[in-house]
């Protein structure tokens, strides 16, 4: 009795530099992907605008990249959920509560990061302007 061959992934037996090229080709199809999310491109050009501002606004090494870093942040969160529903959407159009529950989840994830970016932009707004 001989087993099915199993489906291989080329990645897998990718080493070194040539491993390295293609992970970086699917990151940017990801972030393409991303892209197309309005939420993903509403947060990526808000970076482009805080990015340059955590370095005004921040005043020592440690307050720009948590500025900067709270941005990022949130668009990693943005990706993964935007990954989770995708999954959801590939398994089946028919409502489930458990898909229910993960894309709510992840919901949850992007709105915590959101508040947390937020806290992190308001607390050093004020210190700037009100603090001293």
């Amino acid at each position: 009795m001989s087993a099915l061959p199993e489906a291989t992934n080329a990645q897998k037996s990718r080493t070194g530099l040539n491993r390295l090229l293609h992970a970086t080709r699917y990151s940017l199809h990801g972030l393409r992907a991303g892209w197309a999310e309005p939420a993903f491109r509403q947060e990526a050009i808000a970076a482009v605008v805080l990015w340059p501002l955590s370095l005004w606004l921040g005043r020592s090494w440690v307050e720009v990249v948590l500025l900067a870093g709270s941005v990022l942040l949130l668009m990693v969160v943005e990706l993964l959920n935007t990954g989770i529903e995708a999954a959801i959407d590939r398994i089946g159009p028919e409502w489930h509560a458990l898909s229910k529950r993960a894309k709510d989840m992840g919901s949850a994830a992007v709105l915590l990061s959101l508040l947390g970016c937020i806290g992190i932009w308001g607390s050093a707004l004020f210190q700037r302007f009100f603090y001293g």
